[in-house]
């Protein structure tokens, strides 16, 4: 496996990130998403996911593996 030498911003002289991420995110937004999955009881983890089942205006169900992509697309087309 080739090593990538990791490119150097011009005009700050930091490495620049070689991800790529969703609109209104970045580094530091991933890892504190990622620290406060990894810092969560058991017990906060049951309760995020019990609340997350009583919005009323959103709904959870179960889609088939082959399906999924399209099921993404038609979201997306809705969202706009």
């Amino acid at each position: 496996m080739k090593n990538k030498i990791p490119k150097v911003s011009r005009k700050t002289g930091k490495t620049k990130d070689p991800n790529r991420y969703p609109k209104g995110w970045n580094r530091s937004k991933v890892a504190r998403v990622i620290a406060h999955y990894e810092n969560q009881t058991d017990e906060q983890a049951i309760a995020e996911d019990e609340a997350a089942y009583s919005i009323p205006a959103f709904t959870m169900m179960q889609v088939p593996k082959a399906l999924v992509p399209q099921v993404q697309k038609l979201i997306s087309k809705r969202a706009g």
